[in-house]
């Protein structure tokens, strides 16, 4: 091996693999917790200079830890010999990794209805993608240590600015300014169907047999989502692909309209705690 390649094996540490609810678990629940009860306390009338700057932090770590895995995943040490094979499943483009992607135009962009589309989303679609898993890792705990960190830094980010984006824009809260995040998924997902498409057939003219099947959408692959893997298989391709979009839509709309009254809840709250307060001192 050589140095870089020394360097990849040492980061592949192993640990038991966490359980749902293991201490592993519940310390990045705290931690998620405890991220998104500063961010919103302290940072929620930041200017946008603070506020970009914030969500770039946020990319950055991302991304360092996306190349981790994917090197790690691509990297394998067998009977003394170095084997790099890049894993075409670990792809980063399924929904919970969009973030890559969105994060950036948010970071530079300064205030304009496109960043509220761009917003919107990463606080409804990428916000369930992250909660699900946040919340049932199951599938996605294994023995390395570093993977299992990536993996629960990475969706609590989405966790986390999923909330924070919402309470930083509490006062834009309403109807259009989750409507502008549907186009946000449904382009996203359309990239993913023609990366599909177009990488199935790469691979069918060179031989290879691996699984490409982003946001599990591939006409080509079977969906292993819940619900969606028993449709899959039962209904014309077409509708299966609507289903999809209505349906992440329709649980996005939902976690919209939770969210957007919960911070109203909690602002009439303290409006009420101010008007007591006010009375007593005056």
């Amino acid at each position: 091996m050589n140095f870089f390649e020394r360097v990849i094996h040492s980061l592949e540490g192993t640990m038991e693999t966490p359980t749902n609810y293991g201490w592993f678990h519940i310390m990045f629940l705290a931690i998620a917790v405890a991220a998104t009860v500063l961010l919103c306390e302290f940072f929620k009338d930041c200017s946008d200079k603070t506020f970009r700057r914030i969500v770039l932090i946020a990319w950055i770590t991302m991304v360092v830890l996306e190349i981790y895995k994917q090197l790690v995943f691509s990297f394998e040490y067998e009977n003394n010999t170095a084997v790099w094979d890049f894993q075409w499943y670990a792809f980063p483009y399924q929904l919970c990794s969009t973030p890559l992607y969105v994060l950036p135009f948010i970071a530079f962009m300064k205030d304009s209805r496109f960043r509220d589309a761009l917003i919107s989303y990463i606080s409804t679609f990428s916000f369930f993608g992250g909660l699900a898993v946040y919340f049932y890792p199951n599938d996605v705990f294994i023995s390395t240590i570093g993977i299992n960190i990536q993996t629960m830094i990475h969706h609590g980010i989405q966790v986390v600015f999923g909330i924070f984006f919402v309470v930083y824009n509490r006062r834009k809260l309403n109807h259009k300014y989750y409507v502008r995040g549907i186009p946000v998924f449904a382009a996203l997902c359309a990239v993913a169907m023609l990366l599909n498409i177009v990488v199935y057939h790469i691979f069918m003219a060179t031989g290879c047999t691996e699984t490409f099947n982003m946001f599990y959408i591939s006409p080509y692959f079977d969906c292993t989502l819940p619900i969606l893997s028993s449709i899959y298989p039962n209904v014309p391709y077409i509708v299966f692909a609507l289903l999809y979009i209505l349906g992440f839509s329709f649980v996005a709309t939902l976690i919209y309209y939770i969210e957007m009254g919960i911070v109203r809840l909690v602002e009439r709250i303290k409006s009420k705690l101010y008007d007591k307060q006010q009375k007593k001192t005056a």
